[in-house]
């Protein structure tokens, strides 16, 4: 990876309120909507856009015109993207690679998912799964119970197997759920803002242990978008640049992942350390210059050990991280301001962009009841089993 080949700038955000499934409206018409928020913060008419980069889990083959379609009918280009849960964020990495690169001044990265209730599953059973060499070593490592949850298994392994290396109480865990749900309550956008005890979170039912049911993130239903563009561009429509992306990086499997034998490795960790080590060396920075960070929170086992690979805290150290507040208000480094995806939700294909919108509302100084005071750097972490990781690093200008 090389440094940023000319700036690119984060001009407009759009998100609307996450909920959960069968209480939003179709994905055409939230896809749509938070299209057209972002267009609006920024100022542009889409006209002016170049080129579309729609993000989407569940859904047909060119559901991302169909969502845009609603913003209008310009001709552009519109692709279409699936990387799994990071998937909105593989559109805002092709989005700004197009306008770093000059092949566009102006883009726009859209992602949306209309979810089902329930756990997680694969669309089709007459094909291989692309998770299929994960589960094979998930269920060679430590069994496969057919009536939990399969995501869950993978992240419920990986805090098991940070538990044997580091020794730490299961409740360290559900530490990170009573965080979540702090943040959450000042987010009018996120699903959960009730605040819950370690009790309550520790006494929700087994899911796998050591997950409990408060420490799963729920199905949920939204669409959040950016709009991203040179400084040129900016210049000439006189357009917000108070945000620029200083770095960007992203990552797939290695043959750590599946040789290791090690559950942290298998859903991520070595993908997340490799695009931060990008990331940081790229931007000419340490971690510990950050000033919030959205992280990938999807279950608390995968926020705990990506600390780590990110560099928060030193390996091994996690525990303390969490249990003397340097994750929160007042201690080190601010994450998942917004609840992260514990608490705000997680609509597969909108979570990269609503990180975005978070972190690019916190460098404005707008977070209102969540502004991290004084916040000049702010990092992404987005991640898909399958897999795919991307890191973003965002510079108040």
């Amino acid at each position: 990876m090389t440094r940023m080949q000319r700036p690119v700038h984060v001009v407009g955000v759009g998100m609307i309120p996450f909920t959960k499934p069968g209480a939003s409206d179709p994905y055409t018409v939230m896809g749509a909507r938070a299209a057209k928020l972002a267009l609006d913060d920024a100022g542009v008419d889409y006209a002016l856009v170049q080129q579309a980069y729609v993000g989407y889990v569940y859904g047909d083959s060119t559901a991302g015109q169909a969502a845009i379609y609603g913003v209008g009918l310009s001709g552009i280009p519109v692709f279409n993207l699936n990387n799994n849960c990071s998937t909105g964020s593989s559109a805002l990495f092709l989005a700004r690679q197009a306008v770093e690169s000059g092949v566009v001044e102006c883009a726009i990265a859209l992602g949306f998912e209309q979810m089902q209730p329930g756990a997680l599953k694969g669309a089709y059973d007459d094909r291989p799964s692309p998770m299929a060499r994960f589960a094979e070593v998930m269920a060679e490592k430590q069994g496969f119970i057919p009536e939990a949850p399969r995501a869950a298994q993978f992240f419920g392994g990986a805090g098991r197997d940070y538990m044997a290396q580091h020794g730490i109480r299961r409740d360290t865990f559900g530490r990170i759920s009573v965080k979540a749900r702090q943040h959450a309550a000042r987010n009018p956008l996120a699903v959960f803002r009730q605040t819950l005890t370690l009790d309550e979170v520790m006494a929700s039912p087994l899911v796998f242990d050591p997950l409990t049911r408060f420490q799963c993130c729920p199905p949920t239903c939204g669409a959040a978008a950016a709009i991203v563009c040179s400084a040129e561009f900016a210049q000439k429509h006189g357009l917000d640049m108070r945000v620029a992306i200083a770095a960007q990086a992203m990552t797939t499997d290695t043959p750590s992942t599946f040789d290791s034998k090690d559950m942290r490795k298998l859903v991520g960790y070595d993908m997340t350390a490799a695009a931060a080590r990008q990331v940081y060396e790229d931007a000419g920075i340490g971690p510990e210059e950050l000033d919030v960070v959205e992280l990938h929170d999807c279950f608390t086992a995968n926020e705990l050990i990506t600390y780590e690979a990110l560099g928060l805290t030193p390996e091994g150290t996690a525990e303390r991280f969490i249990v003397e507040g340097d994750n929160t208000y007042g201690g080190r480094v601010v994450t998942n301001p917004s609840g992260g995806l514990l608490s705000k939700g997680h609509p597969l294909g909108a979570t990269g962009l609503a990180q975005c919108a978070e972190l690019v509302w916190q460098l404005r100084g707008q977070a209102e009841q969540r502004q991290v005071e004084g916040a000049r750097l702010a990092l992404q972490h987005n991640l898909g089993l399958g897999g795919a990781c991307v890191v973003t690093l965002y510079q108040a200008t």
